[in-house]
């Protein structure tokens, strides 16, 4: 895409109404033209070819060939970031999860759903955005399954892990979160995902994961092997009673622009936990995260971010290393090995304190 240029964008969905709503949500945006619509996957071949868009959008449930079939399609011969639009009925968010784990790099809500005009056109607007900004095809390499999973010594259980990532990270942080021991410390994740995709996205990494994974509930209390999910829409903050570690989960401004904010959570973990955490800042659009991550590494904590050469979009990571929030940066394959030996040191430097 030529700098300066309008981003091309083509809509892909069956139905004509949807279409309509896509197309008249994007009129306004100065940065952003509508090339062309496509009622299913036959027709979006012919167009891509024809128009070259930047970024299409692309429902699941189409008739002729479903969206995970073309999705598959596209990114093995024509590699395109790709945004899904997805009905919020329990399979189509497993299915936008899993067009995500094929190569999708954003997915949002069909009309209809939790968004209004107005939300709908600034939510679609920034995720075609930060699609257009992707590096297409720098998903993480295949997870394995928990079975694989070496098994490592226990690990200090009052420590917090806390992750954040945007565009790009629900395959991030699966390659993370796959890499851990069943005995890791607790974890605590805001990963930006519309409401009702969160609880499909926690779901999904349970069911890879040595770990326990869940969508969190306010109140939930944290322990050695648990990682909770900020659900869609709410932000997640860490609290401490009595020696106990918990979340908090609750609405609010939008910060960042995010709800769930990486921000919020990170400047609870560093005002609750102190030098007894780790945050890790993965890929992302934006900004958010890195303020909170700074803080992180202020307060005591170890403090990673992804390097750009395996970030789908390097935006938030970028952000924390020009701040110095940062005190490693590391490729992702190397992160939960970071993770883990990251704890090690902290807990030698209490032991010596």
């Amino acid at each position: 895409m030529a700098v300066g240029s309008k981003i091309r964008v083509l809509i892909v969905d069956d139905s004509a109404i949807v279409r309509k709503i896509l197309s008249d949500a994007l009129a306004g945006e100065a940065d952003l033209e509508v090339v062309g619509t496509a009622p299913d996957p036959y027709v979006a071949r012919d167009k891509i070819l024809a128009l070259k868009p930047d970024v299409l959008t692309l429902d699941i449930e189409m008739p002729r060939m479903d969206g995970l079939t073309f999705l598959k399609k596209l990114m093995h011969f024509h590699p395109l970031p790709t945004v899904v639009i997805s009905s919020l009925a329990q399979t189509s968010c497993r299915a936008a999860v899993e067009a995500l784990e094929l190569g999708a790099v954003e997915v949002l809500a069909k009309p209809g759903g939790p968004y209004s005009v107005g939300e709908l056109r600034h939510s679609l607007a920034q995720k075609l955005r930060a699609a257009a900004s992707s590096r297409v095809g720098r998903q993480p390499p295949k997870e394995p399954t928990a079975a694989h999973v070496p098994v490592q010594s226990a690990l200090p259980s009052g420590t917090i892990i806390a992750i954040g990532a945007s565009t790009g990270g629900t395959e991030a942080i699966a390659a993370v979160l796959t890499k851990l021991p069943a005995t890791c410390p607790a974890i605590v994740i805001a990963q930006h995902i519309p409401p009702d995709f969160s609880r499909a996205f926690a779901n999904r990494l349970n069911d890879i994961c040595a770990i326990d994974v869940k969508e969190a509930v306010d109140g939930d209390a944290l322990r050695p092997g648990l990682a909770l999910v900020a659900p869609g829409d709410f932000h997640m903050l860490l609290r401490k009673s009595g020696g106990q570690y918990s979340v908090k989960v609750k609405t609010g401004p939008r910060v960042c622009y995010q709800r769930p904010s990486v921000d919020v959570l990170f400047l609870s973990v560093a005002e609750t936990a102190g030098r007894d955490a780790v945050g890790v800042l993965l890929t992302g659009m934006g900004s958010d995260g890195a303020q909170g991550l700074l803080q992180m590494a202020r307060s005591g904590a170890r403090t990673i971010a992804q390097d750009e050469a395996t970030c789908v979009v390097f935006g938030m990571p970028r952000e924390a290393i020009v701040l110095g929030a940062a005190k490693q940066v590391l490729p992702l394959a190397a992160i939960s090995g970071a993770i883990l030996s990251a704890r090690s040191r902290l807990s030698h430097s209490h032991a010596l304190a």
